[in-house]
Formats: structure tokens, sequence, C-alpha cells
């Protein structure tokens, strides 16, 4: 028998997938509720966030469906025909991992930012700020004048490597899982918490204070992650 490619899996699309065969066996019937995501994460020896990104995975796939307030449940097996399109896409991102990265990395980016940011590229992210209240006060999740923002920042830190990272973060913030994700944990609270944040890191780097643009990037990202990763009971409704 000839040798099959051997394609490597996102951890989420491999607990992803050991749910599935789960519910497939009839280990978790249709109708049934879950176990809690604390205790998935423990059976299966992995993080809660890589348990809440094959979550959301198989809620895009509709094997399951997240009640607000009551719990995750095994949907109706679906009929997939041979043409059918992937719910997303299998090379997607975890949401969860891509925050903890963009942490690390934005961090040094509104850093040099700090340094080499000229006039034009403040007034963008200051223009951006504005963008984003605009949207909020609209009704609309803020998330052009969220990307106009770092990517301001990303012009401004003189590094075209980093530009282009900042940049493939945000090609991923548009795919399936991230977008459901956002759906259950942005909101208008939210989007007010992330205008304080990034007015804070603007102050910094128009002070030209790479230590304070750094510290106040690696806050709003990590309370970015903490808004992603909150109780389900907090969750909009869906």
């Amino acid at each position: 028998m000839p040798l099959q490619t051997v394609e490597p899996q996102r951890l989420y699309r491999q607990i992803a997938e050991q749910l599935r065969t789960l519910i497939a066996s009839g280990e978790f019937p249709e109708g049934t509720r879950l176990p809690a995501e604390r205790d998935l994460a423990k059976q299966l020896g992995v993080s809660r966030p890589s348990v809440r990104e094959a979550l959301i995975a198989l809620e895009v796939e509709g094997a399951i469906d997240v009640r607000t307030g009551s719990g995750i449940y095994v949907m109706k097996p679906r009929r997939k025909s041979a043409s059918a399109t992937p719910a997303y896409e299998p090379a997607e991102w975890g949401p969860l991992e891509l925050m903890r990265a963009r942490e690390l990395v934005e961090g040094e980016v509104a850093a040099l930012a700090a340094r080499h940011a000229k006039r034009a590229h403040i007034n963008a992210m200051a223009s951006a700020i504005e963008q984003m209240k605009d949207e909020a006060a609209s009704g609309i999740a803020p998330r052009e004048g969220d990307e106009a923002f770092h990517q301001a920042i990303a012009l401004g830190c003189g590094n075209e490597v980093l530009r282009d990272t900042v940049q493939g973060y945000w090609q991923a913030r548009r795919g399936t899982l991230f977008e459901r994700l956002g759906d259950y944990f942005e909101n208008p609270p939210s989007w007010k918490a992330a205008l304080v944040e990034h007015a804070a890191v603007l102050e910094a780097i128009r002070a030209h204070d790479p230590v304070a643009a750094r510290s106040a990037m690696h806050e709003h990202l990590k309370k970015a992650c903490n808004r992603y990763s909150a109780s389900w009971r907090r969750a909009n409704s869906s």
C-alpha cells in the first residue's frame, strides 16, 4: 500500500475529532449536554482555551449547539454531500492561540512604533480610534477601526517583516472560527474596554515611551484574550 501524506493538525482540530468520534459512537447521544470545558480539558490533558476552540469548530460544523446559560448540546448529525464546502478552513489558526501570539509580537511592535512612528502614523492611530467610536456608536462591532489601529502601529514600527506579520494576524482574524467566537463575546462593554486600552497604547506611542507602549499593548491583548475566554454564562445569546 502506498504511503499517505502526513498532514499536521491544529490541536483544536485533534480535540474536535475526538469529540466528533465520541458523538458518532453514541458516547454523547443527540440532545445530551457535553461535560463542562474544565472537565473536558482535564480528561483530554489539554488547556481550556484549546477545548473552547474545538467546541467553536464543532458548532460551526453544526455538530453541537451552544445554549447560553444552559450548556453545550449534541445536535442531530447533518448529512454531508461530497461537494459540501468545509465549514471552516482546516489550516485556520485557533483564535485564542492567535491572541496569545499577538500579545507577544505586537507588544514589541508597539515599542518600536514609540521609537520610530512619524506624525502621520500617530494621526492614523488617532483616526482609527475615532472610527472605532463611530462604529460602536452605530451599534456596529468596531472591527474595521480596530484593524486600522493595529495596522497603523505596525506601519509606524519601521520594520516591514513585522508589518506583514501583523497584517497576517488580521487576515487570520477574519476566519470563520474567530468571527463566531466574536459573536459570543464581543458587545458594547467589550468595545468600550478596547477603546480605553487603545487610548493608553496611543498615549504611550505619542509620548515616545517604548516601555509604556509595550506594557499597554500587552495589557490590551491579554485583556482581550480574557474576554474571549470568559465563562459561557457571560456570552451573548446565539
